[in-house]
């Protein structure tokens, strides 16, 4: 499918960008330290330092969010937890930076802004959980007669299998492991004080 070479994609990009945000921070710490530069008096060694400290920050986290995508591409697996949070706020980090380029740079920095956006959120949104919760699920009110069988089980593509319980309720959909394939999830009901 389109998912892995996609995480690829995204993972060499936020890798490039990851070297040449932390190149640019540098050279401007070296620039601002050999003309000892100053901003409304602001000391050279300071601002120097600042931006050394931001090379490495930023390279750190744009490598850090390259390796959530480089992750997500070998083991083909959606991201989960902190590499979610951390792929939403790259995104965040484009569409923002998006907006300043703009103004600032031209429309050619936006566009690169606004296709790496797309690329992420296009990540993100290709490993929706939802696909896989409820993907060859079917119940067992087929019937005796019926495809699901004799005892009104029917399996789907991932060996789910559903069938009544021990009163007549229905038993929740297992796989082929007998571990429990996840349903629909209703919201809770509100309360008042």
């Amino acid at each position: 499918m389109v998912r892995r070479p996609l995480a690829w994609v995204v993972a060499v990009i936020l890798f490039a960008e990851a070297l040449g945000i932390a190149a640019l921070n540098w050279f401007m710490a070296v620039a601002v330290d050999r003309q000892h530069m100053s901003l409304a008096g602001l000391d050279a060694d300071r601002m120097s330092m600042s931006a050394r400290i931001g090379a490495v920050v930023f390279g750190l986290y744009f490598a850090l969010c390259a390796l959530v995508a480089l992750l997500v591409a070998v083991r083909n697996r959606p991201p989960a937890g902190f590499g979610r949070v951390l792929l939403i706020s790259v995104a965040v980090v484009h569409a923002l930076l998006g907006a300043v380029t703009w103004g600032l740079i031209g429309w050619n920095a936006f566009l690169y802004m606004v296709v790496v956006l797309a690329l992420v959120v296009l990540l993100l949104m290709t490993y929706d959980r939802t696909d896989d919760a409820g993907a060859g699920v079917t119940t067992g009110t087929d019937g005796p007669g019926g495809p699901g069988g004799p005892d009104g089980a029917s399996g789907g593509d991932d060996g789910a299998v559903t069938g009544p319980g021990p009163e007549g309720d229905p038993a929740p959909a297992l796989r082929k492991d007998d571990t429990p394939v996840a349903g629909p999830v209703t919201p809770p009901a509100p309360t008042t004080p």
